[in-house]
């Protein structure tokens, strides 16, 4: 396997490797000296046609500490704005021997077609195109069910899946690559997948994904639910109006303060509440449900960057294949 494009067809053997790999590299950054020189001498480039704060300052900093040089494009004020196409670009990164580029962009596809291409001899990571997929914040996502599953069993969450893990997406399902990239990854490491959303921001086909369709959140949340996942209304992509009003949506999809209470009186005291970022505070979740003890915000951002390193690491090494030796299990193997 040389890129990570989707989630769609990464195997279970491959997202395991990775999030075992992530919990070594999670280490490092408790150390006083947050660096390995796993990729010292090597180059990613991040590549971003569209903007962004935390996936963008994750991969950086996922890239450093393992020592890899790092080169950051951003389509604005570069020569994209004059009319360069993504090949050119490409080419232009070809020649400075760039190792892996992480790219975002607006078009669904714009990283497969770089992977396939021919344009550049590199590793290729989608870090986002346009609504179809995401894959590292998929992974990220996992790595912090399954630290919460193996805190709650008291075990080592290494070589663990999330069978039997109930989880809840709810929101803008329709203009979320996190969505899809989720309901994949989730369906791969065996956990139960409920879609939550108005029927206006649901896909086309979604029926024949690997997971339950609802219209109704309060009635997934009281049938029993280990993790919810609230998806930012992406405003920006809507060309039309999704629901009657802000006001509707919260009342109806948005995770407020009477939802939050209702977790505590229906008993379900280790239920996580999660959110990809940014948020729309009083939207799609309410202040108090995002700052809650429940809340994995600030820990899904942290996890991001181990995923992210465990991801770098394994595709510029040539781990992550099918049959492939055991990835390192400690930090002493990275060096």
């Amino acid at each position: 396997m040389r890129h990570l494009l989707s989630t769609e067809d990464l195997s279970l053997e491959n997202a395991i490797r990775i999030l075992d790999t992530a919990e070594e590299m999670a280490a490092v950054g408790e150390r006083e000296v947050k660096k390995l020189p796993a990729l010292r001498g090597r180059t990613v480039v991040n590549l971003f046609f569209e903007d962004s704060t935390r996936t963008r300052i994750s991969f950086e900093a996922a890239a450093k500490r393992l020592s890899a040089d790092v080169i950051n494009f951003s389509a604005k004020g570069s020569s994209v704005s004059k009319g360069e196409s993504l090949k050119d670009t490409a080419q232009t990164l070809e020649a400075m021997s760039a190792d892996a580029v992480v790219i975002r962009h607006w078009a669904s596809g714009a990283p497969a077609q770089l992977a396939n291409s021919g344009w550049i001899d590199a590793a290729v990571i989608n870090a986002g195109d346009g609504t179809h997929a995401h894959p590292t914040q998929a992974l990220l996502d996992a790595f912090t069910m399954r630290r919460h599953l193996a805190k709650l069993a008291g075990t080592s969450s290494i070589g663990a899946d999330l069978a039997g893990m109930r989880v809840v997406i709810a929101g803008d399902v329709l203009h979320s690559r996190v969505a899809r990239s989720n309901v994949w990854l989730l369906q791969t490491l065996g956990a139960d997948v409920t879609l939550v959303a108005p029927p206006t921001l649901l896909p086309v086909g979604v029926e024949y994904w690997p997971c339950k369709v609802s219209y109704d959140l309060d009635s997934v949340l009281e049938a029993g639910v280990d993790a919810v996942m609230m998806l930012r209304v992406q405003a920006e992509r809507m060309n039309a109006s999704f629901f009657p009003s802000t006001r509707e949506y919260s009342r109806r999809w948005g995770f407020d303060d009477a939802r939050l209470a209702k977790l505590d009186a229906l008993g379900l005291k280790d239920t996580i509440i999660m959110h990809p970022g940014p948020m729309n505070r009083g939207l799609e979740i309410s202040s108090a449900a995002a700052d809650s003890p429940r809340s994995t915000v600030l820990a899904q951002v942290r996890n991001g960057v181990s995923v992210r390193m465990a991801t770098l690491y394994l595709l510029m090494s040539g781990e992550l294949r099918e049959n492939a030796p055991a990835a390192p299990t400690t930090l002493k193997e990275f060096a």
